[in-house]
C-alpha cells in the first residue's frame, strides 16, 4: 500500500503561480508512474499530467505550455508547478501513483486550488 499527501493549494489571482507537492509513503518501490489529475465543481475528474520513474512526461492540451511536472525519486515526491493560473484552473487536485501493471494504485485525498481575483 501507499499512501499519499499532496500540499501547497490555496487561493491565487489569475497569471499568478502555484507549486503543489505530493509526498509518497509506504510501499513506494512498487511505484513507477506518478501523475496528477484535477475535478473541477460539477465537472468529471480530468487527467492533467504525468511522469515515469524514467523521467518521460505527458500533459493534458489545457495545460500543455503552463504546468509542468517533476519528481524526486529519493523524496518519493511529485511537483505540480503551476503557472499562468486562470480560474478554469480552479479545482481540487488528485495525486496519484501507479505500479508498471497498475495492480497497485492509489490516490491522494486532494487539495483545493482557488484562482479569482
Amino acid at each position: 500500500q501507499v499512501q499519499l499527501v499532496e500540499s501547497g493549494g490555496g487561493l491565487v489571482q489569475p497569471g499568478g503561480s502555484l507549486r503543489l507537492s505530493c509526498a509518497a509513503s509506504g510501499s513506494v518501490s512498487s511505484i513507477y508512474v506518478m501523475a496528477w489529475y484535477r475535478q473541477a465543481p460539477g465537472k468529471q475528474r480530468e487527467f492533467i499530467t504525468s511522469i515515469n520513474i524514467r523521467g518521460s512526461t505527458n500533459y493534458a492540451d489545457s495545460v500543455k505550455g503552463r504546468f509542468t511536472i517533476s519528481r524526486d525519486n529519493a523524496k518519493n515526491t511529485v511537483y505540480l508547478q503551476m503557472n499562468s493560473l486562470k480560474p478554469e484552473d480552479t479545482a481540487v487536485y488528485y495525486c496519484y501513483v501507479r505500479s508498471v501493471s497498475g495492480g497497485m494504485n492509489a490516490w491522494g485525498k486532494g487539495t483545493l486550488v482557488t484562482v479569482s481575483s
